[in-house]
């Protein structure tokens, strides 16, 4: 009985690993807040995701509790206060070609509970360094919870 011919095992098997190379989707940030999104009934989906910052509000996670209680930014996987979000903004446009930073714009991954007060200081930052396009990221769902 002749062997069984292994030649195109290989390829096989490196075309699977191109392939989950290629399919898998990496985490971006690891969330160190609790972040809980408000409902809405009137959504859109953004278009590019790579022309997106985000900015998250919200009390720490049970993880992360040594940070205390109160509503806290996190930009990209560190903790940061109102004043570092205009240098965050300049190092986001600094990553994008200068065609592209027109375009950008910045989410608010904000806890259903957070503070709106923290909400007005993060956008009076974003109004100094003139990021005006400004999203709300919601979770789909009636206001009011009658669905």
């Amino acid at each position: 009985m002749p062997a069984v011919n292994t030649a195109s095992l290989p390829d096989i098997v490196f075309m699977l690993l191109f392939f989950f190379m290629v399919a898998t989707v990496m985490r971006q940030n690891t969330l160190k807040i609790d972040n809980n999104l408000p409902f809405a009934d009137q959504v859109e989906k953004l278009d590019k995701k790579d022309l997106v910052m985000y900015i998250y509000a919200g009390k720490p996670s049970s993880n992360y509790k040594q940070y205390g209680t109160e509503a806290k930014i996190q930009l990209n996987d560190n903790f940061a206060d109102v004043n570092e979000i205009a240098s965050f903004i300049a190092a986001e446009r600094a990553s994008k070609r200068e065609e592209l930073i027109p375009f950008l714009t910045t989410a608010l991954k904000v806890d259903s509970d957070a503070n709106m007060g923290l909400i007005g200081d993060i956008k009076q930052e974003l109004r100094k360094v003139n990021a005006l396009k400004i999203n709300y990221t919601t979770k789909k769902g009636s206001v009011f919870g009658r669905d």
